[in-house]
């Protein structure tokens, strides 16, 4: 049972003539989360949000009454009320946080027993906040029915209809004995391969053995409750602890609208959206791990000081996302940490200079984001690059948003450039975007659960320049793997975009190199080509905002800057203009 869930201990608290099989991590002597799973589940669907909170929090999850190593009611009919399921959870709590009150975080039916929890007089006091997520109160739902039937509009009735398609297992469930035959029987053998398929579940350790009877027991959570409180909702439902409802969007089961109207039942509520179904502790665990978190701490901390939500134009969209730039220790890739941050996500900045990643890293935490990391990596490096991964994937999560931003530049005649500029030129801007992109896209794939892949090209990518050989094919080839990705990837929900900015005001003017001159030259001409950037004072900030816009409207090809969607229009309407500006000696 709880040896899928590493280093946990177990232990067994009697409660209502049943044992409840209840495992910890973490130290006790910190705040305890609460984890209460849903149907069909048993407590190790909480296994890879656990151990992300377990270093953190004295993290405890266990098995509701008929699951997993807990022992069942006898008889079954009665034995699964919301009053005896309140009993359970305050037993738990009694035994794992005597004296102190629990923070408490359900999934599915977990998240409808919490929902009883927190709305009930005799728990007041033992739960310090409520994070729900894919199950909502049954006395809220009660009344968003009651509303609808009693003043119908167009809107109204298709939320219901809506809803009352998604709801079609609960009918199933009410059925005398099918259900128990169903998952006794071949259901129980084939549900992990349909969730796999229908909700892309990575293969693993989950569900457990014990997954045919749980389903079988915890078909009378449905028939205990359901009708009863839906006729009769109570109509002092309000919550007397602070609650985060995390919604996924996609879930076939649950409509978005069942929480239109909570706030008028949660008086300190934070909602938070995330594009996916409904198996979220499975999909997500390192979003909602950093999540609970937070919302954990900021309700701990008994000081002033409170995390605010994040204001960034996006932060619906990537709030909680995992975000990986490469080159963030100054220029775009710096402004798109901020910008990202700003929206609410957790980044990891990256640059070889590792005072410049930690600088960002810093500023990122102080702008908004719940977490971030500086990380100092040689992106042309292979090997480093495949460590850097496992490291990431295994102390962060997997990548939602990868920018690949890092690069250097290179001026100067193509027979005055030598193999090893080439190969210097190369080995940043082509294969630096190869590793990142075979690495960390790799991961999403595998993960089955989309994402998306930012690949800094330029617009010298389709302009070319007598000036700019070795920098401009680099960028080139960025842009046709960008397109060639994105073919591959769309199946798998993982978009690709090319960035392709034009002249824009950041500090690789001042670092790039010029072939074939002296030293002195090349810091004139540095420094010309410095102040001449200057002067247009494109703001990095600006290709930021369009890096965000472009994953988020999925788009291919994104020219930054007025010269940048100018040229990029001359070469596919009149390529021979640009042959010819191609020519022109540049101003150095």
């Amino acid at each position: 049972m709880s040896r899928a869930i590493e280093g946990a201990r177990e232990r067994r608290v009697r409660t209502g003539g049943v044992d409840l099989c209840v495992a910890e991590l973490g130290d006790p002597g910190r705040p305890t989360v609460l984890l209460v799973h849903g149907y069909p589940d048993s407590k190790e669907v909480w296994a890879q949000v656990a151990t992300r909170l377990a270093p953190r929090f004295h993290v405890v999850l266990y098995d509701v009454r008929g699951h997993g190593g807990s022992t069942a009611p006898a008889p079954l009919r009665g034995g699964f009320t919301l009053e005896k399921l309140t009993d359970d959870f305050l037993a738990v709590a009694d035994a794992v946080s005597p004296g102190k009150p629990v923070h408490l975080v359900g999934h599915d039916w977990g998240s409808v027993q919490s929902w009883e929890f927190v709305t009930l007089s005799r728990t007041e006091g033992r739960i310090a906040s409520f994070t729900s997520m894919s199950g909502p109160s049954l006395d809220h739902f009660g009344h968003w029915i009651k509303k609808r039937l009693s003043r119908p509009t167009p809107r109204r009735v298709g939320q219901l209809l809506g809803q009352g398609a998604k709801s079609w297992y609960v009918y199933l469930l009410h059925t005398p004995v099918l259900p128990e035959l169903a998952w006794r029987g071949p259901l129980g053998k084939r549900w992990p391969k349909i969730l796999q398929r229908a909700e892309k579940l990575p293969p693993g350790d989950y569900p457990t053995a014990s997954l045919p009877t749980d389903a079988a027991h915890g078909a009378w959570l449905y028939r205990d409750n359901v009708r009863a409180r839906l006729r009769r909702p109570r109509a002092d439902a309000y919550a007397h602890a602070p609650v985060q409802l995390i919604t996924p969007t996609g879930d076939a089961f649950l409509s978005e609208h069942l929480y239109d109207e909570l706030e008028q039942w949660v008086p300190q509520l934070t909602r938070r959206t995330l594009p996916v179904k409904h198996w979220v502790p499975r999909t997500r665990p390192d979003r909602l791990a950093a999540w609970i978190g937070e919302f954990v701490t900021a309700h701990e901390d008994p000081g002033p000081v409170r995390r605010t939500a994040p204001t960034g134009k996006y932060a619906a969209r990537f709030a909680g996302a995992l975000v990986l730039v490469t080159g963030a220790a100054s220029g775009i890739g710096r402004a798109t940490a901020f910008s990202f941050a700003e929206a609410g996500a957790r980044v990891v900045a990256v640059d070889r200079d590792a005072e410049g990643a930690a600088r960002t890293a810093e500023m990122a935490r102080l702008i908004g984001a719940p977490g971030a990391w500086g990380e100092a990596v040689d992106v042309s490096d292979e090997r480093a690059m495949e460590q850097f991964a496992e490291k990431v994937a295994a102390e962060y999560g997997i990548v939602d948003v990868l920018v690949n931003n890092a690069g250097i530049g290179l001026s100067g005649s193509f027979f005055d450039t030598t193999s090893e500029d080439w190969q210097k030129v190369l080995d940043v801007n082509l294969w630096g975007v190869i590793h990142g992109c075979r690495l960390f896209g790799k991961q999403m794939a595998d993960r089955g659960q989309g994402g998306h892949i930012v690949n800094t090209a330029s617009a010298s990518a389709y302009q070319p320049s007598r000036a700019l050989p070795a920098y401009s094919t680099s960028k080139a080839a960025v842009l046709m793997l960008s397109a060639c990705l994105r073919a591959e990837l769309a199946g798998q929900g993982i978009g690709v975009s090319a960035m392709c900015p034009g002249f824009v005001n950041t500090n690789i003017t001042s670092t790039a190199r010029f072939a074939g001159v002296s030293a002195a030259e090349e810091k004139r001409r540095q420094k010309k080509t410095a102040r001449l950037y200057g002067l247009r004072n494109y703001p990095p900030e600006k290709v930021a905002e369009a890096i965000l816009a472009a994953v988020v409207q999925n788009r291919a090809v994104v020219p930054v800057t007025p010269e940048a969607r100018g040229a990029l229009l001359l070469s596919r309407f009149a390529p021979a203009s640009l042959r010819a500006i191609a020519r022109l000696e540049p101003p150095l």
